[in-house]
Order: structure tokens, then sequence, then C-alpha cells
């Protein structure tokens, strides 16, 4: 499989975790950035990103990583200062600075390393399942 097909499974394996986690046991999601409810599968609820997708050092962080509906994360642009305000709050102050200086940070993550990613977020996805 080629990189960008391992970076894009990646990514849909991850997504698929953040907004799993974040569900309650009616498999219900709330916006990061605006509060709205809804089932967590499905184009309404997505994985959000604080700091860009761009940025590899963040792309995969499970902090910089929130459920976001589509109006917020796309329509919006993601509402970035709201999302720095919620993850000041949920995770103390401070990270949200600290998720901006991690994005500029260069990292190198092999083919081998991000295989490895899709198993563990695969796993934990069968955990949540149970």
């Amino acid at each position: 499989m080629s990189r960008s097909k391992v970076v894009k499974r990646l990514d849909t394996v991850f997504s698929e975790y953040i907004r799993l986690r974040n569900a309650d046991n009616n498999g219900n999601v709330t916006c990061f950035t605006c509060g709205k409810v809804d089932y967590w599968k499905g184009k309404g609820m997505q994985c959000g990103h604080f700091q860009s997708r761009k940025h590899y050092s963040t792309r995969w962080d499970e902090t910089n990583c929130q459920v976001q509906c589509s109006a917020c994360n796309v329509f919006r642009y993601g509402e970035q200062y709201k999302f720095a305000l919620n993850l000041d709050k949920e995770f103390g102050m401070g990270t949200a600075e600290e998720l901006l200086i991690k994005a500029n940070e260069v990292v190198k993550i092999s083919t081998k390393e991000l295989e490895s990613l899709i198993t563990y977020y695969k796993n934990q996805i069968e955990l949540l399942n149970k």
C-alpha cells in the first residue's frame, strides 16, 4: 500500500476512534465548539483538528483532535478560537499554546509507524465497542 493510502487509512481509523471515544451509551457525541449533539457516525459529526492536519506532529494527537459538527469544522473553519478556549478549559490552561508550539515541530513518521498506529487505533475501537 502506498504511503498516501496508509495516511488516508490512519485518518479514517483515527477519526472513528475520536468520535467513538466521546460517544455516550446511545452513540451520541457533542460538538466540542458549539455543543450540538448528534450520532457519532455519518457526515454530521467529524474529527476536528485544533491545529491543521498539515502538521504531522499534531495530526493524530488525541488532545488536538475533538469531535466537531460539520458546521463548525468545515463551514466555520474549525472555530479555532472557541476550540482553543475549550481545550484550555478541558485540559488545563496553556494546552492550546502547547499544541500550537508542537504543531510547528518537524517530525518524520515512517510508513511502518503509521501502520502501527492503524493497528493501535483499530484495537482501541474494538475495546470501545465492547
